[in-house]
C-alpha cells in the first residue's frame, strides 16, 4: 500500500474473531511506535534501547493491518505508543483510519498518550474523528512528576489536557498507583480531574519488562487504596463499560467517575474483548503471557489479505483464558520480558 486509502474503499466483513473461551475481539490497541519523550520509572528504563526505525511497520501497513481487523469485527481502536504523538507523520494513519468512522465500520477511534504533544495536535486529533483521549498523569506536582518521568515538563502537558478540552475532547486522566510515591495524593488528583470534568483510572503496577529495580517497592493495591477513598468518600458502584478493564464507581461528594484496573489484585481476562498489536506487527492476544504472533510476514507477503487474515484467525485461535501476573518477594522479576512501551500502553 504507497498511500492513503480512498474515502470511498469498502471494507468488505469477513469472519468474526471469538476465541477459544467464546469471547468476541472487538477491541484493538495498536502502538504506533516503541519510542517516547518520557522515561517513566515504571514503564522503562532510563537508558532504553529503542528497535531500529527500519524494524518498524510504515503508517500505511499500519493502516492496512488495522483495516483487515475493523473487517473482522474490531469497532474500537485505541492507538498507543511508547508515545504515539512523537511518531512522524502519525497524523496522516490518524486522518485515513478515519474513514472507518464515516463509513460506519468503526465506532470510536482514540488514543492513549503522556499529553507531552497534545498542545500541538489537539485540534488535529478532533478533526479528523477522534472524540475522546486517554492522558497519562501520576501526579500533580512538579518536581514527583520529574522524578516519575525522569525528565518530563508537568507544566507543558497541563497545557495539552487543556488545548485537547478547548478543542472539544473528551479526556479522561490515568494514573499508576505508586507505593510511597503518589498514594497519598490521589484524593487530591480525582478532585481536581473531577473539577476538570475528566474521569480518572487508577492502574496497578504490572510486571512487565526490566526496568533496573523491583516492582514490588512500586506495587500498591487498588484493593487497599480503594477502601482508604471508601473511608474518605462515598463510591457507588456503576455498570458503566467503556471497552476496557476498568471498573467504574461514582464519587458522591465530586459527582465524578473514578476507574479501577486491577490485574494484580482481581484480574478482567473472563471479559477480555481485546488484543494488541505493536509498531513491529506481532500481534500480542494477552497482556501477561509471552504469547506473540507474526502478522508483518503475511502483510508483507501479499497485497490481498487472504494470508493476513488467515494468520490472525490463527492467533486468536490460541488467545490465553488469562494472564499470570505475579508480585512478590519470591517472583521479584518481570512476568513478561518485553516493556509496556513495546506492547502498547
Amino acid at each position: 500500500m504507497s498511500g492513503p486509502v480512498s474515502s470511498s474503499t469498502v471494507i468488505p466483513v469477513t469472519s468474526s474473531m471469538i476465541d477459544p473461551f467464546g469471547r468476541s475481539i472487538s477491541y484493538l490497541r495498536v502502538s504506533v511506535t516503541d519510542r517516547c519523550d518520557l522515561r517513566c520509572f515504571y514503564c522503562m528504563s532510563e537508558d532504553m534501547t529503542f528497535l531500529p526505525k527500519s524494524d518498524l511497520l510504515t503508517l500505511e501497513e499500519l493502516d492496512r493491518l488495522c483495516s483487515a481487523f475493523i473487517s473482522k469485527g474490531v469497532r474500537k481502536l485505541r492507538l498507543t505508543g511508547g508515545e504515539p504523538l512523537v511518531r512522524r507523520n502519525v497524523m496522516s494513519l490518524v486522518q485515513s483510519l478515519s474513514r472507518h468512522l464515516d463509513s460506519g465500520a468503526l465506532d470510536e477511534l482514540t488514543l492513549t498518550t503522556n499529553g507531552s504533544q497534545l498542545e500541538r495536535f489537539a485540534s488535529d486529533l478532533k478533526a479528523h474523528g477522534v472524540r475522546r483521549i486517554n492522558v497519562s498523569l501520576d501526579t500533580l506536582d512538579a518536581e514527583k512528576f520529574r522524578a516519575i518521568t525522569r525528565w518530563g515538563d508537568l507544566d507543558k502537558v497541563l497545557h495539552g489536557i487543556e488545548a485537547a478540552q478547548d478543542a472539544g475532547l473528551k479526556v479522561k486522566i490515568n494514573a499508576v498507583a505508586l507505593k510511597n510515591m503518589n498514594e497519598e495524593e490521589i484524593p487530591s488528583l480525582m478532585e481536581w480531574a473531577h473539577r476538570k470534568d475528566m474521569d480518572l483510572t487508577l492502574i496497578e503496577v504490572m510486571p512487565m519488562g526490566e526496568i533496573g529495580e523491583g516492582r514490588i517497592d512500586q506495587y500498591l493495591p487498588l484493593s487497599l487504596l480503594r477502601a482508604r477513598l471508601a473511608a474518605r468518600y462515598t463510591l457507588s458502584d456503576l455498570p458503566d463499560n467503556t471497552g476496557g478493564p476498568a471498573r467504574y464507581v461514582r464519587v458522591s461528594e465530586t459527582g465524578g467517575r473514578l476507574g479501577f484496573i486491577t490485574p494484580m489484585t482481581h484480574n478482567f481476562c473472563e471479559s477480555c474483548n481485546r488484543v494488541r498489536i505493536t509498531c513491529t506487527g506481532t500481534l500480542h492476544t494477552c497482556l501477561g503471557q509471552e504469547d506473540a504472533s507474526d502478522l508483518r510476514k503475511p502483510l508483507r507477503a501479499s497485497e490481498e489479505d487472504t494470508l493476513l487474515s488467515a494468520a490472525i484467525d490463527r492467533a486468536i485461535g490460541l488467545k490465553p483464558k488469562g494472564h499470570d501476573f505475579v508480585i512478590d518477594r519470591r517472583h521479584n522479576r518481570p512476568s513478561v520480558s518485553r516493556h509496556m512501551s513495546v506492547t502498547g500502553g
